[in-house]
């Protein structure tokens, strides 16, 4: 190309030289891509797909020897176990081969300014609405909502393309009154945090930092001012702390605000919209006389008989209120326990999002959850690193991550609805009728699914919007909101200048009552989906159907970070609301086992994870039975498995090594420790025969039976120190299920070895085999018992009451067997009679 240049600009070229000039330099720069993918080294993922293949044929060896031998002295037992193992090897499929192309990627911040922040120039970075949802300031401490509300407003992006909207599901006035307070305190921790470049930029994280907090800080006065906004931080706290004391106890009369006139939330199930805009155009500046973001309180209208669709209700009005009052194109949600840890998170979206090329297909970008306060050893695989590291790096090389709920940048077109845009196909080549063998290029006509004529027009926005036009559906879409409406055919966002910012308000009390969703298509096809308490997943999935790609975005800086439940209670009825939700999509019209085949559009390893998603939980039946068949094995004598041939062992060799081999090469290219990953098999088994159980009963009993059941039954207070948390015990019956294995498989150990010992040395082999499977199953449920015992031997009553109530029918099951006596078998009197 270099010689090409040169013989057609001839002289010229070598009289001028590019490189010499720093803002030609600058300007190839501002034009490479924003992002690359950064595709896992040949040594290390070839060798992990020749693993998954080698262990799918000795799986199929393995279970076609495991069909074809039969145990006929124990039928029941040997058919349980087969029908375990397909169904392992069928779910083994399903979260297996979508992390075939695993890829990871490297953005450019540089390459992004140069090209969006130009000196001189107006900012053309895309303005972002971030979007926090709470309910109840009991549950949610309006301190740690506060700390996220803070680093929104402090992150590194311009101040006037920052719109930050608080959701106040519950109504509450501490709600209120705590973000009125944090209003006012952002007009110091903003410039404080960018004058000094701090991170993180929630106040609580970063004065907790047990750091060298003057390392690279050259400024002199940065000591005086860092103790002087700890003080006030201090002070705010306090504040905040008195609302919520205050808010313990409600007066008869209800909440009165500061100007005397009684608070509109007062009946929390009866209320009218709220909107409040703290900060922002309207707002007073910093201390420093800058402008701050956006902030926005929203309290949405509900009335008695109206179906309000918890959380993903909530969310879908705020988009229809940002959509009224700023209507950025691109909107990121977070819960309110998860604060922005890297002020740069959003720009690093913006380098996929905002690209030529890449972005006009994302949909979304999805960051990667990670959590503070979880002791070292995560017990519980808290950090859930092996489907953050492994399986959602696994997605992003095949059509993109699922949406997890939160630290999401999305795109509000793809909410809308939309579908992606499309470039032009080259057109088919066709035949005469004359002579078939040869043919010519001709343009067909295109024809609309509306069957209008048209040319070959661009697909996606315009054509979505053109159709829209033509039938005059808006309303039925997107409600009956003129404002609203016309800001969804805006792509790159803005509100009309000409709108009154007192006509806006009003329009946006209009669209979040009641009502407003009736007969549109809220919540079945754009926006938040309805139909399960996991909206996520079902929201994520819809976008992939039409066309849509997301992005997995890990940069080496953690984004966001929250909290997450430590103690053993909390964390398994976390699990178990994850897979009801799971369930409920299962069963709904949603289901990826037969939605989306329509378009074409979502690809299968793609369709693959989706349909995992929602079939684990029905993974626990075959897992409790499996975990329960070495134990009934060993207090029967029954073997499950034939004697072994030589030719057969190797195939058993080879499946327990192929097994050993996949998890190791997984963790080589994933960078995941070997510690977390025997923690989340740990917890799969924990989780399996307990949460993931219940979810399964409870999701048919809901879907068939209507009937809504809660297995919470009672908590206790935690301790006071770090980590108590983690030896709070919570009784619930979740705990029962796996309780009952432990004894059960502890019980079959006793008695295994027992009868051995009775029979001879000649019952030691096949002891082994049974033992090795009870072992196992006791190993995975190590961390469940630790959890039982709570800390230093303080095992709570109700634990000691059912350990006693099982063990006692577990030693009438013992006294039935007798291991210790020996059944001598006498002649068959019934046919020889007495003369035998």
């Amino acid at each position: 190309m270099e010689d090409w240049k040169m013989h057609q600009q001839g002289n010229l070229g070598a009289e001028y030289d590019e490189s010499a000039d720093p803002d030609m330099a600058m300007v190839d720069e501002s034009r490479q891509p924003l992002s690359r993918k950064v595709p896992i080294a040949s040594s290390l993922i070839n060798p992990y797909r020749m693993i998954i293949v080698t262990r799918l044929v000795v799986l199929a060896f393995f279970l076609r020897y495991r069909i074809l031998n039969p145990v006929h002295d124990a039928l029941g037992l040997w058919l349980t176990s087969i029908i375990c193992e397909i169904w392992f090897a069928f779910s083994w499929i399903l979260d297996q081969f979508p992390k075939w192309f695993p890829i990871n990627r490297e953005t450019y911040l540089d390459r992004l300014s140069l090209r969006y922040e130009r000196e001189g120039e107006p900012n053309m970075l895309a303005p972002i609405d971030v979007f926090v949802s709470t309910v109840d300031p009991m549950k949610e401490p309006p301190l740690v909502t506060a700390n996220t509300v803070l680093s929104i407003l402090a992150m590194d992006y311009p101040v006037d393309k920052i719109s930050c909207y608080i959701s106040d599901d519950g109504a509450k006035m501490c709600t209120f009154e705590a973000l009125s307070e944090t209003a006012e305190f952002a007009r110091k921790w903003v410039p404080f945090c960018k004058k000094f470049s701090i991170e993180p930029r929630a106040p609580e994280m970063y004065f907790s930092l047990k750091i060298d907090y003057l390392k690279d800080k050259v400024q002199p006065t940065f000591v005086k001012e860092r103790r002087a906004m700890k003080r006030e931080y201090e002070e705010f706290k306090v504040r905040i702390n008195a609302l919520v004391a205050k808010a313990m106890k409600v007066p008869a009369e209800g909440w009165i605000m500061k100007d005397g006139t009684p608070w509109p939330g007062n009946n929390t199930k009866d209320h009218p919209g709220m909107i409040q805009v703290f900060l922002g155009h309207s707002g007073g500046p910093d201390i420093e006389g800058n402008e701050l973001p956006r902030l926005v309180y929203v309290s949405r209208e509900k009335r008695p008989g109206f179906q309000h669709h918890k959380k993903a209700g909530a969310m879908n009005a705020l988009v229809r209120v940002s959509g009224v009052l700023t209507n950025a194109p691109f909107m990121l949600n977070l819960d309110c326990d998860h604060y922005i840890n890297n002020s740069r998170a959003v720009r690093e979206a913006m380098c996929f999002l905002m690209d030529p090329q890449l972005g006009k297909k994302v949909c979304y970008v999805q960051f990667p959850q990670r959590f503070d306060g979880i002791d070292r050893h995560d017990r519980y695989a808290n950090r859930n690193t092996v489907f953050f590291d492994i399986n959602m790096k696994g997605l992003d090389g095949i059509q993109g991550p699922v949406y997890v709920g939160t630290g999401c940048v999305f795109r509000r077109q793809a909410l809308y609805g939309y579908d992606p845009p499309k470039g032009s196909k080259r057109p088919k080549m066709v035949s005469c009728d004359c002579c078939p063998c040869f043919g010519r290029r001709k343009k067909l006509p295109k024809y609309s699914k509306h069957g209008v004529k048209g040319d070959t027009a661009v697909q996606g926005y315009d054509d979505d919007k053109e159709i829209l036009m033509s039938q005059m559906n808006f309303e039925k879409k997107f409600g009956q909101s003129a404002i609203f409406v016309t800001s969804t055919l805006m792509i790159d966002g803005g509100v009309p200048p000409s709108s009154s910012p007192a006509a806006l308000l009003k329009e946006a009390i209009h669209v979040i009552s009641c009502g407003y969703e009736d007969k549109t298509e809220w919540g079945t096809e754009l926006g938040w989906i309805y139909g399960s308490i996991t909206e996520d997943i079902l929201t994520g999935f819809k976008m992939h159907c039409r066309g849509w790609r997301s992005i997995y975005c890990m940069p080496k800086l953690a984004a966001f970070k929250g909290s997450a439940p430590i103690n053993l209670s909390d964390r398994l009825n976390q699990v178990l609301r994850w897979a009801l939700g799971s369930v409920e999509i299962f069963f709904s019209r949603h289901s990826p086992v037969w939605y989306g085949y329509k378009g074409g559009n979502l690809k299968w390893l793609e369709r693959f994870a989706y349909i995992n998603t929602t079939v684990y939980p029905f993974t626990s039946i075959p897992l409790l039975a499996y975990c329960t068949l070495p134990a009934i094995c060993l207090l029967t004598g029954k073997f499950i498995m034939p004697e072994i041939s030589t030719f057969a062992s190797l195939f058993f060799i080879a499946l327990f090594l192929s097994i050993f081999a996949t998890g190791i090469l997984e963790l080589r290219w994933s960078g995941v420790s070997i510690e977390e990953w025997w923690r989340n098999e740990q917890f799969w088994v924990i989780g399996g025969v307990s949460a993931h159980l219940f979810a399964v009963v409870q999701g048919l009993l809901k879907i068939l039976a209507g009937i809504d059941t809660n297995f919470t039954v009672t908590s206790k207070a935690t301790d006071d120190e770090e980590f108590g948390e983690l030896y709070a015990f919570k009784w619930t019956t979740l705990l029962i299920p796996p309780t009952t294995i432990l004894i059960i498989n502890l019980v079959g150990v006793v008695a295994g070895i027992s009868d051995a010992i009775n029979n001879g040395y000649q019952s030691w082999g096949p002891l082994f085999g049974k033992l090795f499977f009870a072992f196992w199953v006791i190993v995975h449920l190590y961390p469940f018992l630790k959890g039982l015992m709570g800390k230093q031997n303080r095992t709570p009553t109700i634990v000691i009451i059912w350990s006693v109530l099982l063990a006692s029918i577990f030693s009438l099951l013992w006294v039935r067997i007798d291991p210790f006596v020996l059944k001598t078998k006498g002649p068959d009197v019934k046919q020889c009679g007495i003369n035998c």
